[in-house]
């Protein structure tokens, strides 16, 4: 099926589910043709989405320094009605393109946007913390280059 006009939303509230949630799915060209898709935390900033990993490297890692090119998905409501045969939802796709931070002080903008996100009542202990494990985290940073999101009616 195709997307409705009705059910298409306005890039701002595409912004707001992607600023008022804790985790979307992120996808990736993966290994042997095979699409990947992995749920990560996230943080939202000003056209571009941070999160973080090991950087020890891994299957996303790989992906990225791959194929740079990434979507990334946000479910916000999933309101099923079963008796309705419909679901109410709002969701929000990214897709842009993604990097791994290499400078310094970029990473720790990162992941001071991180730390305010999900910890903002212990900022100091939380940059204590990513000091001591500063080269075992890698962070990624996507840029927005189209934003949809869309609703259940």
């Amino acid at each position: 099926m195709r997307l409705k006009e009705e059910n298409q939303l306005p890039r701002e509230e595409a912004v707001k589910i992607l600023e008022n949630n804790t985790h979307g799915v992120l996808a990736l060209d993966g290994d042997d043709g095979y699409p990947y898709a992995v749920p990560v935390s996230y943080a939202y900033d000003s056209g571009k989405i941070y999160f973080h990993g090991t950087s020890e490297g891994g299957h996303k890692l790989d992906a990225i320094k791959r194929n740079s090119k990434v979507s990334f998905c946000v479910v916000e409501k999933d309101d099923i009605l079963p008796a309705d045969f419909n679901t109410l939802y709002l969701s929000a796709i990214a897709f842009g393109q993604a990097r791994i931070i290499e400078n310094d002080e970029e990473k720790q903008q990162a992941l001071e946007r991180i730390l305010e996100k999900y910890s903002a009542d212990f900022m100091e202990s939380g940059r204590k913390y990513t000091k001591a494990v500063w080269d075992e985290v890698c962070t990624v940073e996507i840029t927005i280059e189209h934003l949809t999101a869309k609703k259940g009616v």
